[in-house]
């Protein structure tokens, strides 16, 4: 049992490990040869955490041989666009200036209810109000509305708003965050300046959020 327990340990931080030198895209965009990797790589970890039997390094070599080869593949797709369009495909225009492509949906196997569960996912639930839409390679659907239907910008209206910048959380559950504090530009002397004006102390902040403009929000802890 004890052996078993182990095992599973091992070769659960092996995969965390692979995933993460395979880059942070595998987590949630995967690529036809990175869902491939996958799917291999935990059905070769099954085996030897379920049969005690089998040498651990009957799983854990074949793991990491896939991990030599996609990331070699990857190096390969950067420099040939070819050989990326074979593993991979390539984007396809479903609606184009309006009009949508039967034979693209017919050859993506793409039903009408298909494409308008997209297009609602998407806030759109007038198909005239697309100009095109682009099925890519990770099999999500890409929209750009018509002009008269994409929202009003700043610019447009002869506006130039301030830049604040992103919204960071500085404050953990009590805790700072000091990569968040140094990506606002900030520091815990400002943050303790901030809470002893607004009579709170740390230990008492659930979450506060800032941006480099120095706004901030606090949202204290509920009471016990």
């Amino acid at each position: 049992m004890i052996i078993s327990v182990i095992r599973t340990i091992v070769l659960y931080t092996v995969i965390i490990i692979t995933v993460r030198i395979m880059g942070k895209r595998q987590i949630s965009e995967l690529q036809t040869s990175e869902l491939v990797v996958m799917l291999l790589m935990s059905d070769i970890a099954a085996i030897p955490m379920q049969n005690t039997d089998q040498s651990l390094l009957s799983g854990v070599i074949p793991i990491f041989i896939l991990v030599i080869c996609e990331i070699s593949i990857s190096l390969i797709m950067l420099k040939s666009s070819g050989f990326r369009g074979l593993v991979c495909g390539r984007p396809v225009i479903i609606i184009n200036d309006g009009q949508i492509r039967q034979k693209a949906m017919k050859e993506l196997r793409m039903s009408t209810e298909d494409l308008f569960e997209e297009l609602r996912q998407k806030d759109i639930f007038d198909l005239n109000d697309v100009a095109y839409a682009i099925v890519e390679t990770n099999g999500k659907l890409s929209i750009l509305k018509k002009q008269a239907f994409m929202p009003v910008t700043a610019k447009q209206m002869g506006i130039s708003p301030k830049e604040n910048g992103m919204q960071a959380v500085i404050i953990s559950d009590g805790k700072f965050a000091s990569s968040s504090l140094s990506f606002c530009g900030l520091s815990e002397k400002w943050t303790r300046k901030i809470l002893k004006a607004e009579g709170t102390r740390v230990e008492d902040v659930f979450i506060m959020t800032a941006n480099r403009s120095g706004q901030y929000q606090i949202i204290k802890k509920e009471n016990k």
